[in-house]
């Protein structure tokens, strides 16, 4: 059926209501962008004619670059509130490229470049891109600044700069004996107006600080200094469009050059994207769009003349300081410098030289942030960029990144692959010999575990602790053969596993990481193990629980100290928990909590007694709700429960063993909860719906009785009358090791996969 106009219409346009709303957004956050643009515009422009002089490219390519980046990028992009332009992280490989290719083939290799960039944008890399250790990026960061100051500082003191930072450096004395007077104080006083910036009045600091240095500098140096070296270029920036060349030959060169800049460019984008994305609240950056549109806007740089392109945090993070809203701001900044540039050209070439040496001196040093130096020796990583900002200095910008990333790659390597495996001869407590294994155990942990494993005495008592996030087959043949031959002399090796791999799993399966097992007890791994001294002077066997203990001393007791160095002089919890005798249910591994969390009473059967039926019930309660001023009390029954079991058993006639009176008497506080169970407590109905055996929907049904009795307590009852605690009842399924919400008429699953579980066992049936 062919749809009507109406229809027709309806589905090619936007409704009129969505328009205005659009049209309206935009008109608002214009309020914000204009004046956002002319303060980045302000910013963009001496950054950007001294970046063009320090690539040793016309003077105009660097506002081409700057109106390119605002216009395009900022229409194309994926940051909403990123700005981009000329940036000083490409300065050193566009000033080699000049050198070695002349101006208008260093446009083709940025137009290409572009080209690079759009395809990884459009192969949806984006993300890929960031895969570089940061330490190389603020190391290269640092290396850009280093050689950015030492080719400047020639041009500070009236010379020219060499080719090369070891060069600039070897011609220091030479240019310091010939300085020419007035372009140094000139270069000196742009240098101590920007340190100074920051400490003036704030009405002061509105204006961008190079933008007041250069234009006061300047002003100053028109009567003061007239024979100084100033910016020179013919025509406008209209005039300065020029055509891009192909190369001639090198092609090797050619690519490895386009290679290095788009990946240059795009990271220095895309992490420049990431952190404006940390200064706002808005929309979040699309990497693969941001990438895209940095890609475009080098293509059309390029064809036009201009440098190359990348996201700039400097005016980025001016863009968001000044209010912008949206991308309309770094489109407007663009407009700014164009028109500026067309119209005013003639105020640029008032500007000496040494002005911008100056300019570039403080741009070159903020590259060097004292903070990664300290970061990085915090983190070890203190070789990586020194090595790395060095080879950037003295080899070139890509050599010095790729020799970074190979170190920071070999020392993840060095980090992830390398086993800690030390042994430990018996402390006067144990006769056991005790191995530690921690991290990844692979087969280049070989060599350190055979040495270590053979210098163990023979017939003694081994304990190896193996705490491992990995563990493939040859790791664990190696131990394995280990052990039976040290079990063959007369010894005996016990292990002990604490990590998140499994060791048996490496028999027979492909080695993987497995997910962290983090459990606040850890279970012992045996009743018993080795290690005290018999009255005999013989080796012994401890306990299960000092075993216990004596592991605990060795592995947790320092973990769990600052835990309760605040608790040593008084308690503070917000829970009573009333929990069964049974060793199967843990409540602080139920309820992830730890030291101080819960006040625990436990007994058969997890039962409250009525006022004055026990005295040790009672006072718990009263000491909870008064004195500590819990305000929750839990009462929580778990599946199999042996005491619900006595309670059917003897209902029915069947008898229990004989366990005394006391336990016998004990029982008549769990018995009323059965006579609820016969005669159809919700609870006990809503258990058997979910497919729970009539012995457990006995001990949720009881769980529900104990919240009862809470309510006629002379202490907690007027407690939960007045809101000051509340109840909670809980019922822990050993079999799924999940907890169910008791509540007075009905259960609730905490957890949906249990329900299905059990729902679907209900279907089976």
């Amino acid at each position: 059926m062919t749809p009507g106009p109406s229809t027709s219409a309806a589905s090619n346009h936007s409704p009129p209501g969505a328009a205005r709303k659009g049209s309206s957004r935009f008109l608002s956050n214009l309020g914000a962008d204009v004046p956002a643009s002319l303060v980045v515009f302000l910013v963009a422009l001496p950054l950007s004619l001294g970046i063009a002089a320090a690539s040793g490219a016309p003077i105009m390519a660097g506002l081409i670059a700057a109106a390119v980046g605002g216009i395009v990028a900022g229409s194309l992009g994926g940051a909403a509130l990123q700005v981009s332009g000329p940036a000083a992280g490409l300065t050193v490989i566009v000033a080699g490229l000049v050198q070695e290719f002349g101006w208008q083939a260093t446009c083709a290799i940025t137009a290409a470049a572009g080209v690079v960039q759009l395809l990884l944008g459009i192969s949806r890399v984006g993300r890929a891109a960031l895969a570089v250790s940061p330490v190389v990026v603020k190391a290269m960061l640092a290396g850009i600044g280093v050689t950015i100051m030492v080719q400047q500082i020639h041009v500070l003191l009236g010379s020219g700069p060499a080719g090369s930072a070891v060069e600039n450096l070897a011609n220091l004395p030479a240019s310091i004996t010939n300085i020419e007077l007035h372009a140094a104080l000139l270069g000196l006083t742009v240098v101590a107006i920007l340190i100074a910036w920051k400490h003036l009045p704030a009405a002061v600091r509105k204006v961008p600080g190079p933008l007041a240095a250069v234009a006061l500098v300047t002003a100053i140096s028109v009567p003061f200094a007239p024979g100084v070296e100033r910016i020179s270029f013919s025509g406008s920036i209209l005039d300065a469009v020029a055509l891009p060349e192909l190369p001639d030959g090198n092609w090797r060169a050619v690519a490895f050059a386009i290679l290095s800049m788009a990946l240059i460019a795009s990271i220095e984008s895309l992490l420049s994207a990431v952190a404006v994305d940390k200064m706002h609240s808005g929309p979040r950056t699309n990497l693969n769009r941001e990438l895209m549109g940095q890609g475009t806007a080098n293509i059309v740089s390029g064809a036009l003349g201009g440098l190359p392109v990348t996201g700039v945090i400097v005016r980025s993070a001016t863009n968001v300081e000044a209010g912008a809203a949206s991308r309309t701001s770094a489109i407007l900044h663009g407009i700014w410098v164009l028109a500026f540039s067309a119209f005013f050209a003639g105020l640029i070439q008032l500007i000496p030289l040494s002005v911008l040496a100056g300019l570039l001196l403080i741009i070159g040093g903020k590259l060097i942030k004292v903070a990664d130096i300290r970061t990085s020796r915090r983190t070890g990583d203190l070789l990586i960029y020194v090595v790395t900002l060095f080879s950037v200095v003295f080899l070139n910008l890509l050599e010095g990144v790729l020799i970074g990333l190979a170190l920071a790659a070999a020392s993840v390597l060095w980090r992830v692959l390398r086993t800690a495996i030390r042994v430990h001869e018996p402390v006067p407590a144990s006769s056991s010999w005790r191995i530690t294994i921690a991290g990844s155990c692979s087969f280049f942990a070989l060599p350190r575990l055979n040495r270590v494993l053979h210098s163990v005495p023979e017939g003694k008592d081994v304990v190896v602790e193996l705490n491992a996030d990995y563990v493939d087959h040859a790791f664990r043949e190696s131990l394995v053969a280990w052990r039976d031959q040290y079990t063959a002399t007369g010894g005996s090796v016990e292990l002990e596993e604490y990590g998140n791999t499994l060791f048996r799993d490496a028999e027979h399966r492909a080695p993987q990481r497995q997910e962290a097992r983090e459990l606040p007890l850890p279970p012992r791994t045996s009743r018993n193990a080795g290690g005290a001294t018999g009255e005999d002077g013989r080796p012994g066997r401890l306990p299960g629980v000092l075993a216990g203990i004596s592991k605990y001393h060795r592995r947790f007791a320092d973990q769990v100290r600052p835990l309760v160095e605040d608790l040593a002089e008084q308690q503070n919890p917000d829970t009573l928990f009333v929990a069964c005798v049974d060793s199967r249910v843990n409540p602080n591994l139920i309820t992830s909590s730890g030291p101080g969390d819960l006040l625990t009473l436990r007994n058969i059967g997890n039962v409250v007694c009525h006022d004055g039926q026990d005295a040790s019930i009672d006072s718990a309660l009263s000491f909870a709700v008064k004195a500590l001023q819990v305000d929750t009390v839990v009462v929580c029954g778990h599946s199999n429960c042996g005491a619900m079991k006595a309670v059917i058993s003897d209902a029915e006639g069947a008898g229990n063993k004989d366990l005394g009176k006391g336990f016998d008497a004990w029982l008549e506080h769990a018995r009323p909860s059965y006579l609820e169970l016969m005669a159809g407590h919700p609870v006990a109905e809503a258990a058997a719906a979910a497919g729970f055996s009539r012995l457990d929907q006995l001990g949720m049904v009881n769980v529900a009785v104990q919240l009862a009795k809470l309510d006629q307590h002379p202490v907690v009852g007027p407690a939960l009358a007045a809101g000051n605690v509340q109840a909670t009842g809980l019922f822990y399924d050993i079999t799924t090791a999940r907890v169910v919400l008791v509540a007075r008429d009905g259960i609730e699953f905490l957890d949906p996969a249990q329900a299905a579980v059990k729902k679907a066992n209900v279907g089976a049936r």
